[in-house]
């Protein structure tokens, strides 16, 4: 189950990354309440998953989950750039994060 909670949480922080840009630096309501209420799940989560994983293991896991997710969705909703180098990059963090699970220990 803490898998399970710590995969959410990262999804969670994935939005509350995406609400901060769509939030114009906290100037537009709405986008900032999302960020905000994204930020307060996200963290949440991951403090009940890390009372039975690794903190290593679940912090790293976490953010790589929300660095693939950022990076991917600002490549599709703000344009930025995809080249071979990011999309390489992109993979080694979904292989290190697959690797921190892997040897977790459990």
């Amino acid at each position: 189950m803490a898998w399970v909670l710590l995969l959410t949480a990262g999804l969670f922080e994935i939005c509350w990354s995406i609400g901060m840009k769509l939030s114009d630096g906290f100037t537009r309501l709405w986008p900032s309440v999302f960020t905000v209420a994204g930020l307060i799940v996200s963290m949440g989560l991951l403090s009940v998953a890390v009372k039975s994983l690794p903190i290593g293991t679940a912090y790293g896991v976490w953010v790589g989950i929300g660095a693939v997710g950022t990076a991917l969705l600002g490549m599709l909703l703000f344009h930025e750039p995809v080249t071979p180098a990011r999309i390489f990059f992109l993979l080694l963090l979904v292989a290190a994060i697959v690797g921190l699970e892997a040897t977790a220990g459990e």
